[in-house]
């Protein structure tokens, strides 16, 4: 019998708050030119991208903080101590960190794990037996040939629908297979896909034609995949058919066995959100070779499974998909590694745990308060907007009205007792965790939506709107310093959290998000002369954007980025007005600091909050699949609109930072 492993004994680092600081800047850059060098210009030169990082940012170094915070949660909860009687969230994270940690155990297992996956693959028979066996597997979280989620629906607000959607690639995008400026990695992947599969001990003679026969599928895939942009369609991605109509398009999909075999049993719709990726997946079904078919499903387990199997394939996986396509250049340590697959797995359950040591009652009061001044401020912002007509206005407003906020961390935590977690099963524990989400998703198929539900865990770094909830979430992991510092003047943190918590309003009226009505469904509330005022104004948005170029010949794609472009205009003109009332009421003394004035502070904070480094690889992926700017525009590019950063830095006509007035845009 494998000893258990026991925690660490070494003390893990104390943790550094990373905190607003006038050190951050570089006072010989000109704001007037460049206000991202001139408020982050010091620390983006004393901070190189770590070995075992692709990009080093604020986010980042809050992150970080975070899971030193979990470190010593895991450590302590995976320690031998009374036997509970039933399994705790306590115990399950504990037990599950001791399996993430158990490098001896991995390594003496190998590829064992897959085993009884890669029989199953094996004695496939026919086509027809793919499809159940894809179904089988994404039951377990194993991803292939297509995705399935569960969600709220998305004309249908109130109901859970079923979801289809484009998937079955392993490279970042459909960009990467078909595009010129990924030819490199393409090359790359086809050394990497020999090398995996013959450490999985596939013949020699067998190898070349098995990876070729890979990235053949993958490619045939991705030409039939939408673009990024095209995603960005709510009305395209949604198109409902009826069992028989699914049936009918999909003959060799066999959409009511995939559904049976899932656990969704025979639902009175299903949303296909790309119909003709379906036509190829229906199309490969009639025509691949079966031989094929094994080769792809036997790459989607082994890759899926890499980081949870033993050091000669996570070694490889790690230097193809993180080094090679990230540029990230070591791994993390396995501590951390082991966190960020608990949180992904059982969540919830070390959410709890982090928010009894981690979050304070005054700080969940102060968020209130901060999102209450904003609210009320984008109110009055939308109650008198120039350019929107009263028609579509008091609908607008009406959805408003509607808006909701969560802070910091669930009311009710979901219930894992039904997960076995093992001390020496980490591959054991992710799959059954991923079977216990898929389980408790497919049921509510139909259901009424749980809209006290979220979507990211308590200790998760970032924020959210969600279109048909028509709500903004802030995870307890982001209300701490540089977005959230109680010790700090109210300036910094409304150019910190308060521009994130207007960013996320903003979202409900965005390109996407205006498209939702004030119950969270899909459905046109907007006047024809509105919309196309709206089109107009956010399309100078998109031209500004697309003229900004991060890397020779690689600029921002601005249809892509529009709606987090939008938001973060809207985010910084709702949170400065909030100050500024601050300011003008006598609520936040008018006082300079380190001799700046409030509304400079206010400014800085915003630059410092979007502070960068990144790798070469890890930008080019960023451009073609993120949503939102790199961090030098995300800065430069809306305050260079702002009449209120003008004022404040007294930048004149003609600067970089100042757009001509005819260019200008302003939208919320």
């Amino acid at each position: 019998m494998t000893p258990t492993p026991t925690p660490s004994t070494v003390p893990p680092p104390a943790p550094t708050i990373p905190r607003f600081s006038i050190g951050y800047m570089d006072r010989s850059a000109d704001p007037k030119v460049d206000f991202y060098r001139f408020a982050s210009g010091g620390w983006i030169d004393r901070n190189p991208v770590p070995a075992d990082k692709a990009r080093w940012s604020g986010f980042n170094e809050l992150s970080d903080y975070n899971f030193l915070l979990l470190r010593e949660i895991l450590e302590s909860a995976a320690r031998p101590g009374r036997p509970a009687t039933h399994p705790t969230p306590r115990r399950q994270v504990g037990d599950f960190y001791v399996s993430a940690v158990n490098r001896e155990q991995r390594e003496k297992r190998g590829f064992a794990p897959l085993e009884p996956d890669l029989v199953a693959i094996r004695r496939l028979a026919s086509a027809r037996s793919v499809v159940d066996l894809v179904a089988r597997f994404h039951r377990r979280g194993i991803p292939g040939l297509f995705s399935a989620y569960v969600a709220p629906d998305e004309k249908e607000s109130s109901v859970y629908a079923l979801y289809l959607t484009q998937g079955g690639l392993s490279l970042p995008d459909r960009d990467y297979y078909l595009t010129e400026g990924f030819a490199t990695v393409r090359e790359g992947y086809a050394i990497h896909l020999r090398r995996a599969l013959g450490l999985l001990g596939i013949p020699a003679a067998r190898i070349e034609r098995e990876a070729e026969s890979i990235a053949r599928l993958e490619t045939e895939l991705a030409k039939s995949s939408r673009s990024r942009v095209d995603l960005r369609d709510p009305y395209k991605n949604y198109n409902r058919f009826t069992p028989a109509e699914i049936a009918k398009r999909y003959p060799h999909l066999r959409p009511s066995d995939y559904l049976a075999r899932l656990g969704a049993g025979a639902p009175p719709y299903v949303v296909v959100g790309q119909p003709e990726f379906f036509d190829c997946v229906d199309r490969l079904l009639r025509t691949v070779r079966l031989a094929d078919w094994k080769s792809y499903l036997r790459w989607n387990l082994v890759r899926s499974s890499a980081d949870e199997l033993h050091g000669a394939i996570e070694n490889e996986h790690f230097d193809f998909f993180r080094r090679q396509i990230l540029g990230q250049q070591e791994p993390e340590p396995e501590w951390k590694r082991a966190a960020i697959t608990i949180d992904a797995s059982v969540g919830e359950a070390l959410g709890r745990l982090y928010v009894q040591r981690h979050f304070p009652k005054e700080a969940e009061a102060r968020m209130a308060e901060l999102v209450a001044d904003l609210r009320s401020v984008f109110q009055d912002r939308l109650q008198r907007l120039p350019w929107m007509t009263d028609a579509t206005k008091e609908k607008a407003l009406r959805k408003f009205e509607r808006f909701s906020a969560k802070i910091g961390h669930p009311d009710r935590y979901r219930d894992y007792s039904s997960v076995r977690v093992s001390r020496s099963d980490l591959l054991g524990n992710v799959r059954r965790a991923a079977a216990f989400e898929v389980r408790r998703n497919v049921t509510r198929i139909g259901g009424p939506v749980d809209t006290a539900e979220w979507e990211m865990t308590p200790p998760t770094v970032n924020a959210y709107f969600h279109p048909t909830k028509n709500e903004i979430v802030f995870p307890a992991g982001i209300l701490q310093p540089p977005f959230f510092d109680v010790t700090m003047d109210d300036a910094v943190n409304y150019g910190g959290i308060g521009v994130v918590i207007g960013h996320e309003m903003t979202h409900g009226y965005d390109d996407q998000g205006r498209k939702y009505d004030a119950d969270g469904n899909l459905k046109d509330w907007w006047t024809d002369s509105d919309a196309k005022e709206f089109e107009s104004r956010a399309r100078r948005i998109v031209e500004q954007f697309n003229r900004f170029e991060p890397l020779p010949n690689a600029h921002v794609n601005g249809e892509l980025t529009a709606g987090e472009n939008i938001a973060d205009l809207g985010g910084l003109r709702i949170a400065y007005e909030a100050l500024r009332r601050r300011l003008d009421d006598g609520r936040t003394p008018r006082r300079p600091i380190d001799g700046f004035t409030p509304e400079q502070r206010f400014f800085l904070s915003y630059g410092q909050i979007w502070r960068m480094n990144v790798r070469e690889p890890e930008a080019r992926r960023l451009l073609t699949i993120d949503p939102h700017s790199p961090g030098r525009y995300r800065v430069n590019g809306p305050l260079a609109n702002l009449p209120e950063f003008f004022d404040a830095w007294n930048v004149p006509e003609g600067s970089p930072m100042r757009q001509p007035e005819e260019h200008r845009v302003e939208i919320w």
